[in-house]
């Protein structure tokens, strides 16, 4: 049996700079494939097109076959067969909670999981970093931050863009709340690698990134932080 791979992205960004595409290349790596098929799953902006482009650019860059599953535009309508022949899922940024409300209408999760029980390496950034876990923080209703409950492929909360400093304050209250589970925090730019639902890694491009473990001490005490080694790609 395969090994079951997420990889959860800080952020978003899909840029062709030199230091995001190492992290890439270490992501692409973990598939095994030499010119790796790629899916864009880019729900949560709404199918934007600047995502696609943007996407398309950097992976074929990277020497990729890139393909995308949008639920907005009527393209590949049998979902289950264009994952499923992926050797790397990537799920956009954007609205976490309209996306998960799409997938389910739409059978995306139940394709999903059974994509990374096979071992098709899942990853994703902001919304497709949260996504995986059983839950976390999300500005998913405008003006705001909220809990949200997720997938649960990963046993633990997450919250990305942790360097906000609006942000981190919220999840540190959620999880001493017990509202939210202990869980991992990651700045922009660090990306946290679970093999078969643990964290294996920590690693980014910038040398200056951190990452954390939150938990709750207790109701009264709150939350406590536990910054992670996170490793530097060169």
């Amino acid at each position: 049996m395969r090994d079951r791979h997420v990889f959860a992205i800080g952020d978003n960004g899909f840029r062709s700079d030199p230091d995001t595409l190492a992290l890439y290349r270490y992501i692409l790596k973990t598939t095994g494939k030499e010119k790796a098929k790629v899916c864009l799953i880019p729900t949560a902006s709404g199918d934007a097109q600047d995502y696609m482009d943007v996407f398309d650019r950097v992976f074929k860059k990277l020497g990729c076959e890139v393909t995308h599953l949008s639920l907005f535009r009527g393209e590949n309508p049998d979902f289950e067969k264009l994952l499923m022949s992926q050797d790397l899922i990537y799920v956009s940024g954007g609205n976490t909670r309209n996306m998960l409300v799409l997938w389910k209408e739409w059978g995306i999760d139940v394709i999903l999981r059974k994509a990374y029980e096979h071992g098709i390496v899942l990853a994703g950034g902001s919304a497709g970093s949260l996504c995986w876990f059983e839950g976390g923080v999300t500005d998913s209703v405008p003006g705001r931050f909220s809990s949200m409950q997720c997938l649960g492929y990963l046993n633990f909360s997450n919250c990305p863009h942790y360097n906000e400093l609006t942000r981190r304050p919220y999840y540190l209250g959620a999880v001493g709340s017990g509202e939210l589970t202990a869980g991992y925090a990651t700045e922009n730019g660090v990306a946290l690698h679970f093999v078969n639902e643990t964290l294996r890694d920590a690693i980014s491009p910038y040398n200056d990134r951190k990452a954390y473990f939150v938990k709750s001490i207790n109701i009264k005490a709150g939350a406590v932080e536990s910054a992670l080694e996170v490793r530097f790609l060169p």
